[in-house]
């Protein structure tokens, strides 16, 4: 898995980044083939929210984690992605699981055609994504 310390720190910093600075969305929702999510400017905040929310619970709960992606912060960039990507090499369910956790950031911005993440948490949510 490639991991930046740029996509560590801004995956990390989503939760803050994106409740503090609010959720500014369009909502251009176009149909898709599942069932029409809600991309009222209110249910794409709910949806980061509430996603943003179980990260963090997430990495509360997995001790391991939190310290890889707190420690991120504090890290040059090379440093941060040695420590993330050999932490989530070493315990790729971890990975996955918070992969899985994240999921609905990109489902709600590909199915309402908005971009709910500043252009930097952006990226870094792309790149931690794309594993």
């Amino acid at each position: 898995m490639k991991f930046s310390i740029t996509a560590r720190r801004r995956v990390a910093g989503a939760a803050t980044g994106c409740l503090l600075g609010g959720v500014a969305a369009a909502t251009i929702a176009g149909p898709t083939a599942t069932a029409a999510p809600d991309c009222s400017a209110g249910g794409v905040s709910n949806t980061v929210s509430s996603t943003l929310g179980s990260a963090r619970a997430y990495l509360n709960t997995h001790p391991g984690a939190n310290q890889a992606v707190g420690a991120a912060f504090s890290q040059s960039r090379p440093e941060a992605a040695a420590t993330l990507r050999g932490y989530f090499t070493a315990n790729p369910q971890e990975y996955y699981d918070l992969k899985g956790i994240l999921t609905p950031i990109g489902d709600t911005q590909r199915q309402c055609n908005v971009s709910v993440l500043p252009p930097e948490l952006a990226s870094a949510y792309n790149e931690f994504m794309a594993g």
